[in-house]
């Protein structure tokens, strides 16, 4: 973990891409944070003390003691975590308005798309119990076609929005898993010299080394932990 001045930042935290978005972004900052596991395939995310910061049921989330005015503030979607941070700090979300715009553009597209349209591959590639050949191809295609976006908006640039910054953090946990999304990599080769270029940084590294010492499920076979994922509906108060 990297060491700053300062209060460390609690991230309420799972290995999944979406939690590796927030540990890469603390690494690349060099703030000071603590992981809290939640435990996803074991229902931690319904907890009614995670709830309070994350309404959504999903993780990650963050707490920072140090939030604007000195006083602790509450972050949830990985998104919004990504941009609080890079305000913070000042680092990695340009502040001239027209860049942040183009960043804030490639980020929404990858919190819109990109991620969900892959973790719909994953699911009913790998873990749905039906194996539904619609579905799959449905999903398989559509993340193609992401990913044909992404390598022609890499033509010519190093990172997706000439700088590095949240924009590539947000998308590179996902595009690293490919070949579980039934893609080629080397079909789009700007992508594949980016995916390349960003594992090599070191905090990206060990922001994907990120663990938790806490039981993982193994959701192909685990149906307690599937039904605890996929079947949920509506909790009202």
């Amino acid at each position: 973990m990297a060491e700053a001045p300062g209060s460390p930042i609690d991230l309420y935290y799972w290995p999944t891409p979406n939690g590796w978005k927030i540990t890469i972004m603390l690494e690349e900052l060099g703030l000071p944070y603590r992981l809290i596991p939640v435990n996803i395939g074991a229902g931690d995310q319904f907890k009614p003390d995670f709830l309070k910061i994350s309404p959504n049921n999903k993780m990650p989330a963050i707490v920072d003691p140090d939030g604007p005015g000195g006083e602790p503030i509450s972050v949830f979607e990985s998104g919004a975590i990504l941009q609080y941070l890079g305000r913070k700090t000042g680092k990695l979300y340009p502040t001239d308005e027209r860049k942040r715009v183009e960043v804030d553009e490639w980020l929404f597209w990858q919190m819109g798309g990109f991620g969900p349209m892959l973790g719909q591959v994953h699911h009913f590639r790998n873990y749905a119990p039906e194996k539904i050949p619609y579905a799959i191809d449905r999903y398989v295609n559509e993340a193609n076609r992401l990913y044909g976006v992404l390598d022609e908006r890499l033509a010519g640039r190093d990172f997706i929005c000439g700088d590095y910054s949240i924009a590539d953090i947000a998308a590179v946990g996902w595009a690293k898993l490919w070949d579980k999304q039934g893609q080629s990599i080397d079909d789009t080769p700007n992508v594949k010299r980016w995916l390349e270029r960003l594992l090599a940084r070191p905090a990206v590294a060990r922001g994907l080394a990120a663990k938790v010492d806490a039981p993982k499920s193994d959701l192909a076979t685990d149906k307690d932990a599937q039904k605890i994922l996929f079947g949920q509906r509506a909790r009202r108060a």
